[in-house]
């Protein structure tokens, strides 16, 4: 019987997926209800769950996809795939009400090109304090603060080696957990309670994941203002990061 529930998990590897996820992100949900009392949302919770079962997942197999690795969760893969990612961030957008997006404007603009560049900045300034002197290496670091997809995106077009793209998701992946932890704390004193604030916010914070779970944890309404500018934070971020924010360190650094 044991051995006949596995077959059907095994082969049916996405609703599995599907299913494993429900579940932890249930119990995340209730731990952070009962345990942290909607301090910390289930949702950074569950990133941080995510990440030790990853870790277990490719220690225990020896592989290099986490719990995907362990044939009872291979459909992980392909549900934690870029296609299906992809898909759920540009799905947001359709809870978004033009006439507020419009609202935004040129603060909307304005956050997105600081909330690149700031991070960045300061990304870059803490590699190069840390003994990283190169301009792959610092832009590649640079970039991770921005976001986990824009540092990766940028150290590989710019060929960085696979342990600074590593450490470059390593700093994008606490960004998007502290933001997601911290919005709710501070959203009554930052005026987070309308759409336009929440463009605005997404555009300075830019880490797509960790803006919707902390809207979420503030005002649920909130989510698809957030993520739209969060979204166009990324794209601006992997178009910039390789190109002309990597230029301007070459020029300071040098090759």
């Amino acid at each position: 019987m044991h051995e006949r529930l596995v077959d059907v998990f095994t082969s049916n590897g996405l609703i599995t997926a599907f299913a494993a996820v429900g579940l932890l992100m249930l119990i995340c949900n209730l731990v952070s209800k009962h345990l942290t009392r909607g301090r910390i949302h289930g949702s950074a919770i569950a990133i941080a769950a995510g990440l030790v079962l990853s870790y277990i997942g490719g220690v225990s197999t020896g592989g290099e996809d986490g719990l995907a690795d362990v044939a009872l969760f291979s459909g992980l893969g392909l549900m934690g795939g870029s296609m299906l990612r992809d898909f759920a961030i540009v799905a947001t957008a359709f809870g978004v009400d033009v006439e507020e997006l419009r609202k935004a404007g040129m603060n909307g603009v304005i956050a997105l090109f600081v909330g690149i560049i700031m991070p960045f900045a300061l990304g870059g300034a803490i590699a190069y304090a840390f003994g990283y002197t190169d301009a792959v290496s610092v832009t590649t670091i640079g970039a991770g603060a921005a976001t986990y997809i824009v540092g990766p995106v940028t150290g590989t077009a710019i060929g960085a080696g696979s342990d600074l793209i590593a450490l470059s998701i390593a700093i994008g992946l606490v960004k998007s957990i502290s933001v997601m932890i911290v919005t709710p704390m501070v959203a009554r004193a930052i005026s987070l309670n309308n759409p336009s604030a929440a463009l605005v916010f997404g555009g300075m914070m830019g880490t797509t994941s960790g803006v919707a779970g902390g809207l979420a944890a503030t005002d649920a309404r909130l989510v698809p203002y957030g993520a739209m500018t969060a979204t166009f934070y990324t794209g601006l971020g992997c178009l910039l990061g390789p190109s002309v924010l990597y230029l301007v360190v070459r020029a300071l650094l040098g090759g």
